[in-house]
């Protein structure tokens, strides 16, 4: 039996996550402007360079903006975020998200995976799509939900990167912890081989190199998620 190795958070990942959570929990709200550094250095008992650094982080996140000489502020996260502030969210709620977000982010799913299998039927040679098969292999022999979600992630990144399209590729990976979360919930209630089956449709219309099919094979899934058999919130 192996154990994984502990480790304790560093000081500056520790004043993220409390500012974070504070900003999230509306104990900071949108638009408030936080005390100096010096200031939350002492009551954090931190040094300058943890409050310094961990505004800098909190700013890539979403959740801060700086200002040169007129102080920090409490970003409009909601509105001007980014993938990061969305992960941070979903990590602070316990990688839980509300009906609206939800469908929010299918319906994002839905325009990229329309114009993945659009771009593959058109582009990718039949070498290409006959290699997605083992990761389809894969998906079907999952062990775990993990094993399975993490080849399902590989199929669907694959996808992008033989479409032709160079972005699409960064676009899907950057919205992996996302559909990742939302793929182990939709496991976690009607199981592995029901995520197989929907990547087992998509391949087959790819296969065929028809595109309507594939279009239709990807709405009837989302759709069912999101007001079917299938919901996930």
């Amino acid at each position: 039996m192996e154990f994984q190795k502990l480790s304790a958070l560093s000081l500056k990942e520790m004043f993220i996550c409390q500012i974070r959570d504070m900003i999230l929990s509306g104990k900071l709200p949108v638009g408030s402007k936080l005390p100096p550094e010096r200031e939350i250095a002492e009551q954090m008992q931190v040094s300058r360079a943890v409050v310094n650094s961990g505004f800098a982080e909190l700013e890539k996140q979403g959740f801060l903006e700086v200002h040169s000489r007129q102080g920090v502020f409490v970003a409009d996260y909601g509105k001007n975020g980014n993938i990061s502030t969305l992960n941070a969210i979903m990590e602070y709620h316990g990688d839980s998200l509300g009906q609206s977000e939800i469908y929010s982010i299918l319906e994002v799913r839905r325009a990229l995976e329309h114009l993945a299998t659009d771009s593959v039927i058109k582009n990718a040679s039949d070498e290409d799509i006959l290699g997605l098969e083992g990761l389809l292999e894969e998906v079907a022999g999952g062990k775990s939900i993990q094993d399975t979600v993490s080849a399902t992630f590989s199929f669907h990144h694959r996808l992008s990167v033989i479409s032709g399209n160079s972005i699409m590729p960064l676009i899907y990976i950057s919205f992996k912890p996302v559909v990742t979360q939302l793929w182990k919930r939709f496991c976690l209630r009607y199981g592995k081989e029901a995520l197989y089956d929907s990547v087992l449709c998509l391949y087959k219309c790819i296969k065929e190199r028809d595109a309507e099919a594939a279009r239709r094979c990807t709405d009837k899934r989302l759709d069912d998620a999101l007001e079917g058999g299938h919901q996930i919130f």
